[in-house]
């Protein structure tokens, strides 16, 4: 079959302005802009931003609106069910819940923020050093962390509770022990990557301190892998708090933890499931909620992804 001839009267010359050919139309964003940008189109992400907010609100304010307090017993009042008076009802020593769930809230969210945040910082450290400097610094460091996390977690713990005794920061410092071990790999790949870039080579030839150019220049650039580690980190802090809690190396009493609580009410499930419920409830929402933040975040900060 033949093909068609095509002439010059086929073809419309395109007649622009050369000015108008160089504007860009698009607004330029920067990397963070842009990020935040595809971060508000997940509303998964958003929606665990919100239970976040009304977790962290009711810990606060929680035992006030209910106008209990967690400390107090009552005998004559066991094992309520919810009610009106009792809005997640008692538990066997007549204590409310609801009193006692968003107590345990403030303990159990301030064992993981406070977890994460050591994490990060001697994390942050110990992987900018290693990863920056390489050679036998980065091999006895990274060889100390690998020492480290070979040690059995349990027996660190109940060493750590015999030592310094039971209670919230024996618990913190247990789990920073080796927590941090992560983070400091995680954060000394990100920069062994970094550390040739040219802009570090520029700082480094124009006389920037090392501290300078790690802190100014490599760990900035970081930012990404560090904040979705950390998103992830707080979970699991709460949920290691919610397990020694439950092998009865949790806080002291009066104080409770969500893991204090499932602890407590493991007893008497089949009979009163409502006391394990609202503590299990909340500790799985809690850790749901900083995952979906922590993929939405990965999403966003995702270079490749970027449009």
């Amino acid at each position: 079959m033949a093909q068609p001839q095509l002439s010059n009267a086929d073809f419309n010359p395109l007649h622009m302005d050369h000015a108008e050919s160089e504007k860009i139309v698009g607004k330029s964003t920067s990397y963070w802009k842009d990020a935040w940008r595809r971060f508000r189109k997940n509303k998964l992400a958003l929606i665990g931003i919100l239970i976040l907010v009304m977790l962290g609100f009711m810990a606060i304010f929680g035992a006030e609106i209910s106008g209990k307090n967690y400390k107090d017993t009552d005998l004559m009042s066991t094992n309520l069910v919810p009610s009106a008076e009792h809005w997640f009802g008692t538990d066997n020593i007549g204590r409310d819940i609801f009193a006692r769930t968003w107590d345990g809230a403030r303990i159990s969210l301030f064992i993981g923020l406070m977890a994460a945040f050591l994490d990060l910082i001697i994390g942050i450290i110990w992987g900018a050093i290693a990863g920056y400097f390489g050679g036998k610094i980065d091999e006895y460091m990274m060889r100390f962390a690998d020492i480290l996390s070979g040690l059995p977690y349990l027996l660190v713990v109940i060493l750590l509770m015999v030592l310094m005794g039971q209670g919230i920061w024996t618990m913190i410092i247990a789990m920073v022990f080796t927590g941090w071990i992560n983070m400091a790999r995680i954060v000394r790949g990100q920069v062994m990557q970094l550390r040739s870039e040219e802009y570090v080579l520029a700082s480094r030839s124009l006389g920037a301190s090392n501290s300078r150019i790690m802190f100014r220049h490599l760990i900035p650039n970081t930012l990404g892998p560090i904040l979705v580690t950390l998103t992830l980190t707080v979970p699991s802090a709460i949920f290691t708090e919610a397990f020694l809690s439950f092998l009865g190396l949790g806080v002291p009493v009066p104080h409770s933890s969500w893991g204090v609580m499932t602890n407590d009410a493991l007893s008497a499930f089949q009979y009163y499931p409502y006391q394990l419920f609202f503590p299990a409830f909340f500790i799985c929402l809690t850790m749901l909620a900083f995952n979906v933040i922590g993929d939405g975040l990965r999403d966003a900060l995702d270079p490749k992804d970027r449009k």
